[in-house]
């Protein structure tokens, strides 16, 4: 009874503070974050810096800056990275359309191959998560001649545009067919004539782009005489509807082909075409096109030759394919197996002149490089007991590899080096001053980077530095305005830990506590979860505004922890991301509920206000716990969930789920929606009626599930809203308003004496 008062007491001072504030009585503490401060201003807004090209000719790099002129809109700036030396290559004024009264508002561009050309994309439209769809347009640098692509084309349709190798074609998607353009006098050559809504060339359905990571489908070919493409049909792939109400007098109907678990698949197949049109040839990929994947696709190091990635249904197994551009003859080079699935190869690199390829592969325990040759031959390249994370670059003349690891502390990240024979011992780059996580854009020499660094609490800087010696030449961000913003806010310290699971395993987590934390004292403790196979959560980075919004949390008197289960993507080796194949939930939340055990034990834990919240796959975490372990947290606020596994599309959940036919009790068991009877807490649900992703008709039936329990629960559902439920004024901040108010309702913030 006592906690309750306290907590109370605690929450009417915030309140009397807010209301005092609203009312002009006194001034804001500006050590103290508001919502309004993290969701509707500009206060905590990140420094820009780029989009940045290494040149390729080594001479340098370029970025977007604003206009030297004055003007309201960016110039393309060359910078000597040795000196700081700058060149306007492109001034705002080059890139006015004859007749417009403004410059082109540049959101990327491209340099064609001898840099004379440069391809700007602008007017961009949202294709599901990404603006894809624009208007494309090309300066030709010598005679200052500005072009708009696209022939007769609709405004805002073309996608994907990319020089041709030699500069003189642009090939690009409009419409789902493929088209070249010649520079020299416009005229436009349709390559594909069946385009639709459901035959797709060149680009992807949804499930593609979303699950396997692409959206540009086309190549060409080094000698730019022929382009290869994906094509996919969606035809008899079921319709999922969604239903805008808000937007007109009459519902909106808009139809998505989604294959969800178990359901037919989208067929995709590569064709080769002349750039100047002509027959498509296609490749003779094995089996059937419905229940296996082409995951990526490349030339192979020449003009004759590409490489494929092609994934059987259940995703554990990934064929390298090598197939013929002229006559569609496919053999197979390299096969990866494993047991629960194989990861799409994103660090296909060709060496020696094309007789060989890297390869990244688990089945030695570890995320290992290895080399390939074209017979199949294979050499390990990173023998050691650590993940490579990515391949950052490959120095072939210096016998080099260029590589992202962390293998003394999984939350962390930093660039290495080791010999590409996999002789020696690997080498970190990243200096000991650099603690946190980091990531690099490499040069195409090897002589610079780009880093961008951050650690928790600590926004990015972004710096141009020297390879190998890692000397920071210059900073190009550095975040002055925002770090000290965020320094003069009110923090409490912030820990790193493990705690162990129910069979010994330890558990990365971190903690932050309130400003004026006193360890005599219970707080109200929040868990922020997500626990699947695509994300972390503990990570030694800089977290934008669910930051500083755990920060405001803390502020108000709340302890924050994260806690990583087994099965989210550290690199902590195979066993540890793939143990929770074909039962995804389960064994995520007993690590979860073994590390509330643990914590709940801390002597400055108030055991009986416990919370937990999560968004997406953390959604379903929050669920899983709320209602598996009802004893543990008290409160749970679940943001667009999976309620149910069967509802998700299928390549993500059968990748890691297995599939249905094989694992059908794993779908049962591992979703929440089967164990509904547990809850007995406060339980808020969010979700967004427009969500493309993960459909609110899971919560619908979770909803159901729960009535039919008479299981109490809090609903509010976003209007039209995506995943990210940010669209429309005012969202983000309701939302985020309406999770604290939930929050302070439920689990009262503030210290409470040790009883």
């Amino acid at each position: 009874m006592r906690v309750k008062k306290l907590g109370i007491l605690w929450r009417a001072v915030v309140l009397i503070q807010v209301s005092a504030v609203a009312i002009g009585a006194q001034t804001p503490d500006p050590s103290l974050l508001t919502l309004e401060r993290i969701y509707a201003s500009p206060e905590f807004a990140s420094e820009r810096f780029g989009p940045a090209r290494w040149l390729e000719d080594g001479s340098g790099y370029t970025t977007l800056e604003v206009a030297r002129s004055g003007a309201p809109a960016f110039d393309i700036v060359r910078y000597d990275p040795e000196t700081g030396a700058t060149e306007v290559l492109v001034s705002a004024e080059n890139l006015t359309p004859t007749g417009a009264a403004s410059p082109l508002a540049v959101e990327d561009y491209t340099w064609s191959a001898d840099g004379s050309k440069v391809l700007i994309f602008t007017n961009t439209r949202r294709v599901w998560r990404d603006n894809t769809r624009g208007d494309y347009w090309v300066l030709d640098l010598e005679n200052g001649g500005l072009q708009q692509l696209g022939g007769d084309a609709e405004e805002a349709t073309l996608m994907f545009a990319k020089f041709s190798p030699q500069g003189d074609r642009v090939g690009y998607v409009s419409q789902n067919d493929l088209y070249v353009e010649r520079l020299s006098d416009g005229s436009v050559t349709r390559l594909t004539e069946n385009g639709s809504p459901t035959m797709i060339n060149g680009t992807f359905d949804w499930a593609y782009e979303e699950e396997f990571g692409i959206q540009d489908g086309f190549r060409w070919s080094p000698d730019g005489e022929r382009i290869a493409f994906w094509q996919l049909n969606s035809e008899g792939v079921r319709n999922f509807l969604l239903v805008n109400y808000t937007d007109s007098l009459y519902p909106q109907v808009t139809s998505i082909p989604y294959p969800k678990v178990g359901e037919v698949l989208s067929s995709a197949r590569v064709g080769v075409i002349s750039a100047a049109g002509g027959p498509v040839r296609w490749m003779d990929v094995p089996g059937d096109p419905r229940n296996n994947y082409i995951a990526r696709m490349e030339w192979a190091a020449n003009s004759e030759e590409l490489v494929l990635q092609h994934l059987n249904r259940a995703q554990d197994t990934n064929d390298v394919l090598l197939a013929s551009a002229t006559t569609g003859a496919v053999r197979t080079v390299h096969t990866d197996r494993d047991e629960a699935w194989v990861d799409v190869v994103d660090d296909l690199r060709w060496l020696e002149g094309g007789g060989r390829f890297t390869w990244v592969s688990e089945k030695g325990g570890w995320k290992h490089v290895y080399s390939v040759s074209r017979s199949g031959g294979e050499t390990p390249i990173t023998p050691w007991p650590m993940d490579v994370i990515s391949i950052e670059l490959i120095d072939e003349d210096g016998g080099w590899l260029y590589f992202m690891a962390s293998p003394d502390n999984p939350t962390q990240r930093y660039l290495y080096r080791s010999r590409l024979d996999g002789s020696g011992e690997p080498e970190r780059l990243t200096p000991e001053s650099d603690a946190g996580t980091n990531s690099y854009q490499l040069s195409h020499d090897g002589r610079w980077a780009f880093q961008t660094h951050s650690s928790f609490g600590v926004p990015n800087t972004v710096r141009l530095v020297s390879l190998p010696d890692h000397r920071v030449v210059r900073t190009l961000a550095a975040n002055t305005r925002l770090k000290a913003a965020v320094d003069g806010l009110a923090r409490g310290e912030v820990e790193f830990f493990r705690v162990d699971s129910d069979d010994g395993v330890q558990l990365d987590g971190w903690l932050m506590k309130p400003p004026e934390f006193n360890p005599s004292r219970k707080y109200p403790l929040l868990f922020y979860v997500y626990g699947e196979p695509a994300g972390q959560t503990v990570v030694d980075r800089w977290g934008g505004s669910r930051y500083l919004w755990h920060l405001m949390l803390a502020q108000q008197g709340y302890l924050v922890v994260s806690v990583d289960n087994r099965g989210t993507p550290a690199p902590r080796g195979r066993e540890w991301r793939k143990i929770v194949h074909g039962d995804i939930g389960t064994l995520a939340s007993k690590d979860q509920a073994a590390a509330n055990r643990a914590i709940r034990e801390w002597p400055f834990v108030d055991a009986n206000r416990i919370g937990i919240w999560g968004w997406s796959g953390g959604g379903s975490m929050t669920l899983n716990m709320m209602f598996r372990y009802p004893e543990l947290y008290g409160t749970g606020m679940s943001v667009a969930p999976v309620p149910d596994q069967l509802y998700y599309d299928a390549i993500y959940q059968e990748r890691y789920s297995g599939t249905l036919e094989e694992y059908a009790a794993g779908y049962r068991s591992g979703s929440p929606i089967h164990h509904v009877d547990g809850l007995s807490g406060n339980l808020l649900l969010i979700h967004g009626t427009g969500d493309d992703n993960v459909h609110y008709q899971g919560s619908e039936a979770l909803i159901n599930a729960m009535i039919e329990r008479n299981k109490v629960f809090t609903m509010m559902a976003y209007p039209n809203r995506s995943h990210g439920i940010f669209e429309g004024r005012g969202t983000t901040l309701h939302l985020y308003g309406l999770l604290t108010r939930y929050l302070k309702e439920h689990v009262p913030p503030g210290p409470t004496p040790i009883s």
